[in-house]
């Protein structure tokens, strides 16, 4: 995709993601995950990329910590159909690693199409590799997480993503305040 290329539909956005080829990813995908909610969210979710399950389905956070996510967002009082949810890159890293910055720099401009399509007021980054692909800095999630940031005029707070809760569950406190933060924001205007 090229990076002035502007699309009038967020299905026109899928359609494409879903034939891409621009990185390796294409390769080993079973499926390619665009995202999905609500298309005049005030709130968009973003993720790392698609694991395993997310892979199979086609559709984003619908494994543990999909449910996980799910969980979260029913105890501030929203749905998954309430919001947006999608990720950084569109195919899944092999073995769930990391995304590499030639995948990330080929699924960004599909990320920020979405963006401009969706208008949303709030967005959560889920998780280092999100966060850093949006905010242009490697930071520790630890130290970030929590704040507020200024993504071109929307309101941007990293959190930790719902995986790394499943291995650290000592975590969830700051996760659940996190979210309580986002609410906040999301009831105010």
């Amino acid at each position: 995709m090229s990076t002035s290329t502007h699309y009038h539909s967020l299905a026109q956005v899928a359609k494409n993601i879903r034939a891409c080829t621009q990185c390796p990813l294409h390769e080993t995908r079973t499926h390619a995950v665009p995202g999905n909610g609500d298309p005049h969210a005030t709130l968009i979710l973003i993720g790392e990329g698609p694991g395993k399950t997310e892979d199979a389905k086609g559709e984003p956070f619908v494994g543990k910590a999909g449910k996980l996510l799910t969980h979260m967002l029913e105890a501030i009082g929203l749905t998954r159909e309430q919001v947006f949810i999608t990720n950084i890159v569109k195919c899944r890293p092999p073995k769930n690693r990391n995304p590499h910055q030639q995948e990330i720099a080929a699924c960004v401009p599909y990320l920020k199409e979405q963006l401009r399509l969706i208008q949303p007021r709030i967005i959560c980054t889920l998780g280092a590799s999100a966060t850093s692909a949006l905010l242009g800095k490697q930071n520790s999630i630890t130290h970030v997480r929590g704040q507020w940031f200024d993504y071109h005029g929307i309101k941007l707070m990293p959190t930790f993503h719902p995986a790394y809760l499943l291995y650290n569950r000592s975590k969830t406190p700051e996760m659940e305040r996190d979210f309580q933060e986002i609410m906040q924001a999301y009831q105010t205007g």
